[in-house]
């Protein structure tokens, strides 16, 4: 089958643990075992290749987000988990070379962004929630694999004289890693930049002292000692968290929202699509109830979990099954002051662990949407919410829209939340970013009592534009079409230079780098064109032809 004729819509984006098919999850007290075991004809497109040596797919990374989603939320008592392969000597293989060969470019670039996604969100649940990572390599990791591992807190791996790591993507593809091996290597693991450089265009990899010494691993251990080893430095790392372990777990029902043509209808959000003009609109409406007492109240259904889980699932609608939308209007619908008592009650139960993991599930929800290559338009008009954690979407928008009338006033509150609690991948809160030239309007803002009118807000610079009532529907519409005639890529390029201003970080590099180089070399005939690396590979006695002009 060809790439052009490739089906890539996923029905759903969630799954179970009852319903995984190539992974095993399985605990023991304190340690949770997540086991690979990619079965070969279980693709989401079996037709098209087949999931050889542990190799994966989109479907594959589907089971492990949700799996690192529920070890957080449902197993409160698990403080670290190994994460290891159920195959005789093989980790990993990483990504399927030959699903990403009949793949299309845009789902390959988005590919590559979940899978950054869910390897952050690994990280993330070490640094924020106590899980620690230990990755016990019984095998050969490569590529994907070998960047699963980076993901870790500590890498194990077997010393048989065959099992080594490589990212060798160079070398055999004419690619680059691309879910954030390289900047990993360098910037997590501290490798030093020779030594990665011959790492990195070594096929074959590296193995042995040499991966302890160049810093690729932690340790290695024969085969014979692999398992007790492994058991110690999970305790080891299982010692440094604070979980707790009479903790009650909270299940995370499926969100089974009612899906048509049309879009994509949930409890507290709307995916509304426009085809012809390319446009979405995406709506999240506030809470219809108060928060609970206290952090023992929180319910699969609590708003700011529900709310946000469903805005993650949206976002990733829109991102793979809904490439020709290019323009999303974010919208908000209900009551501002019961945003602001739920963004209130997380703020004083983040230091209960299941408020802490509602705070950070929100944080990684509006990342998403940071990184997400649509053009955002934020929308505050009549009926809006703009307060809180919701006006966190105003303020990730690449541009925002309120209307200045009198007698149909709108408004927008800042709370607890805004002041740094859910940080842009460049670890600066929204609104620090949005401020970068006038850091000293951050205080003045945050100390502003009450909602801001749409003179206030725009004098604050809260938003972009205060159209009134008579130039309301001409300037949104002028603003939506002008978009739609802009090239797409230009736009991708440009939003992802724009939102992330100020420090740089090891996640603003990823994303930065997949946006430039993967939307690069991923097109360009040294990799796909008909006698490129990753269109030949795997066709025996057949070599790629490179333009072996440097650009």
């Amino acid at each position: 089958m060809g790439k052009d004729n490739v089906v890539e819509n996923l029905a759903s984006f969630e799954t179970h643990p009852s319903k995984y098919k190539h992974w095993k999850l399985s605990f023991a007290g304190e340690v949770a075992t997540l086991s690979m075991d990619v079965q070969e004809e279980g693709g989401l497109r079996a037709q098209d290749y087949v999931l050889k040596q542990n190799s994966y797919d989109l479907g594959v990374d589907l089971e492990l987000n949700d799996a690192i989603q529920r070890l957080r939320f449902e197993h409160p008592e698990v403080r670290c988990v190994v994460v290891t392969s159920l195959k005789d000597r093989i980790f990993c293989a990483g990504a399927n070379i030959f699903m990403l060969g009949s793949s299309s470019h845009p789902f390959k670039v988005n590919f590559c962004k979940y899978t950054n996604e869910t390897r952050l969100a690994l990280e993330d649940a070490s640094q924020h929630s106590g899980l620690k990572a230990l990755c016990a390599l019984n095998g050969t990791a490569a590529g994907g694999g070998y960047e699963l591992a980076l993901a870790c807190d500590e890498i194990l791996l077997i010393d048989d004289g065959n099992s080594a790591v490589s990212l060798p993507e160079v070398p055999l593809l004419g690619v680059l890693p691309g879910t954030g091996g390289l900047t990993r290597v360098v910037d997590k693991r501290k490798v030093r930049r020779d030594q990665a450089d011959f790492f990195c265009t070594t096929a074959e990899g590296i193995k042995g002292k040499r991966a302890v010494e160049w810093r690729l691993v932690d340790q290695v251990v024969p085969r014979s000692k692999f398992p007790q080893v492994v058991a110690e430095r999970a305790k080891a790392l299982a010692a440094q968290s604070d979980r707790p372990s009479d903790g009650k777990g909270l299940v995370l029902e499926p969100l089974s929202p009612k899906v048509t043509a049309e879009g994509a209808e949930y409890r507290f959000v709307s995916l509304r699509l426009q085809p012809k003009d390319r446009l979405a609109v995406l709506t999240v409406r506030g809470p219809d109830a108060g928060p609970p007492a206290d952090a023992s109240g929180i319910t699969c259904d609590a708003w700011s979990l529900r709310a946000f889980r469903e805005l993650d699932d949206a976002l990733l609608r829109l991102r793979i099954n809904h490439l020709d939308v290019g323009t999303v209007l974010l919208k908000t619908e209900g009551d501002a002051q019961k945003v602001l008592q739920w963004d209130s009650f997380l703020e004083k139960q983040k230091g209960h662990w299941l408020g802490r993991e509602v705070l950070h599930l929100v944080k990684r929800s509006l990342k998403r949407l940071d990184v997400t290559a649509k053009t955002l338009y934020g929308i505050v008009e009549p009926g809006s919410c703009f307060a809180g954690s919701l006006a966190e979407l105003l303020l990730a928008a690449d541009r925002s829209y309120m209307l200045d009338d009198a007698e149909r006033p709108v408004s927008i509150e800042l709370g607890p939340l805004n002041a740094g609690a859910l940080p842009m991948p460049n670890g600066l809160s929204r609104l620090a970013t949005r401020m970068l030239g006038t850091p000293g309007k951050v205080k003045e803002i945050l100390a502003h009592t009450g909602p801001f009118d749409a003179a206030a807000a725009l004098a604050a610079g809260l938003v972009t534009f205060t159209p009134d009532e008579l130039d309301w529907d001409d300037e949104l519409r002028v603003a939506i079409e002008e978009r739609a005639s802009l090239s797409p890529d230009a736009l991708t390029g440009m939003e992802a230079n724009l939102r992330f201003a100020g420090p740089e970080t090891m996640e603003t590099k990823i994303f930065g780098r997949l946006t430039a180089w993967q939307n690069w070399i991923f097109q360009r005939p040294n990799a796909v064109g008909e006698k490129g690396a990753l269109t030949l590979y795997g066709q025996a006695g057949v070599r790629p032809h490179f333009d072996m002009r440097r650009t």
